[in-house]
């Protein structure tokens, strides 16, 4: 799916969460978008939040500003783990990311 495609031009609200499992640490997400991105004391990425926290239990979520989307798609896209993914908030379909269809 594109960035202009369905899940967006709909302005249906997307997610970001990063499997630390598969995290290999480059740190690319962060270099793409900071706002969204961030590299904790383990080496590991880390998604944050709108108070800019980051949210370290497996699987929490973070909202992705429209604004970002581009910048978190091309993360995803980028990611040499495979381990960020951007699914929708209403029925959690992955649209970027390893399970994207």
């Amino acid at each position: 799916m594109s960035v202009t495609g369905e899940a967006t031009a709909a302005g249906e609200p997307l997610e970001v969460w990063i499997d630390q499992d598969l995290c290999t640490g480059d740190g690319i997400c962060v270099q793409y978008a900071p706002e969204v991105f961030e590299l904790d004391i383990d080496g590991l990425a880390y998604v944050k939040g709108a108070d800019d926290e980051l949210r370290q239990q497996p699987g929490d979520t973070a909202p992705v500003p429209l604004t970002l989307l581009q910048d978190v798609v091309d993360s995803a896209k980028e990611c040499p783990g495979d381990c960020i993914h951007v699914r929708r908030v209403a029925d959690r379909v992955e649209v970027y990311g390893p399970e994207a269809d």
